[in-house]
């Protein structure tokens, strides 16, 4: 079903759209940051009480915890600033580079760890006060994983990079436990010293596939990568959902920067529309888009669309906006002639 070419009037008040501004998420790292001093202190203890290099291990890793906290509590507030005369886009992006620099850390500890286990297994020494030092263990795993919790759960509501790195650092960190705790009371059972060795080792090799996931995920923001698919659909389908005869869309392209959703676009309308009548149709479709995707800047582009020009700016690379490529795309003539398909 085609919509009409002129905006559509409404008889009751439009949901107001959400707000486009980055929320202070500062608050979750402070979080962070105590619940890894406290996990080290824990894990640190528990070390002491056993000589396991798997528990030092696991310390070591709550160790870059604690620094990639504090700097996700430097990114969300550099991210959380507004834009000025030097940063006129803002500075969401900041979020990358706390990501990235948490993968590098953990590139780092993963090092030390393998070397210790590598010590260990050379050098191997019985293990002291097993069961009390798990008992600790075990309470510095909860700890970890009801924080990782709220930091993911935070993360994926208010799109924010940055805590979703730590949570799943954070759930990493709690499997690691896991493995430390069956393997050292393996050791415990079986008197196989090196075993803890080896513990320690498959912890550094868990850390490093940590480490290549974030910065993996930190690159493709920083270089612009697409919305996901839900948010691209859901964009394609309210435009596919104004096209009519006299309206068409081209030149669909989105980006995620940190907390920020954009996305540009072409749209083509009768040449005898007034600038006063594309702006309220392109105002009114802003809002529509952002109350599909929340936190959306629509940059949208107005062009006549029986101009040969308005056809001469379409990007090489974008999304498709119909399953039929030609419409959109093709010469003013043919606009005259044939009426997109109702969506």
């Amino acid at each position: 079903m085609t919509t009409p070419s002129t905006p559509p009037e409404s008889t009751a008040p439009a949901e107001p759209a959400p707000s486009r501004g980055s929320v202070d998420l500062t608050r979750y790292a402070w979080l962070a940051i105590f619940a890894a001093i406290a996990t080290i202190a824990l894990k640190a203890a528990a070390w002491a009480m056993t000589g396991s290099v798997g528990l030092l291990s696991d310390a070591a890793e709550s160790g870059v915890n604690l620094v990639a906290a504090v700097l996700a509590l430097v990114a969300l507030r550099v991210a959380a600033q507004g834009a000025t005369q030097r940063f006129l886009y803002g500075r969401a992006k900041a979020e990358y580079f706390s990501a990235a620099a948490e993968g590098a850390m953990i590139f780092v500890a993963a090092a030390v760890i393998l070397v210790m286990s590598a010590d260990r297994f050379i050098h191997p020494r019985p293990l002291e006060h097993v069961g009390i030092g798990l008992l600790v263990l075990v309470a510095a795993s909860v700890l970890n994983g009801v924080v990782a919790v709220v930091l993911m759960r935070a993360g994926r509501r208010h799109r924010s990079i940055t805590l979703v790195a730590d949570g799943k650092h954070l759930l990493t960190d709690v499997w690691t436990s896991v493995g430390v705790l069956v393997g050292v009371g393996l050791v415990a059972v079986t008197g196989w010293h090196r075993l803890d060795a080896v513990i320690a080792f498959l912890v550094g090799v868990n850390i490093i596939v940590t480490g290549i996931s974030l910065m993996s995920e930190s690159i493709s923001g920083l270089l612009d990568k697409a919305l996901d698919d839900e948010d691209n659909d859901a964009i394609t389908r309210i435009l596919r959902s104004h096209t009519s005869r006299d309206v068409t869309f081209h030149g669909l392209k989105t980006r995620e920067a940190g907390q920020e959703k954009h996305m540009n676009v072409h749209i083509q309308v009768p040449d005898t529309w007034t600038v006063k009548r594309a702006h309220t149709y392109a105002h009114e479709l802003d809002e529509e888009l952002m109350r599909a995707v929340p936190g959306l800047h629509a940059e949208l582009h107005v062009e006549p669309i029986s101009d040969p020009a308005s056809y001469d700016d379409i990007p090489s690379a974008e999304i498709p906006i119909y399953p039929d490529s030609s419409i959109g795309r093709t010469s003013p003539d043919r606009h005259r002639q044939d009426t997109p398909p109702a969506q």
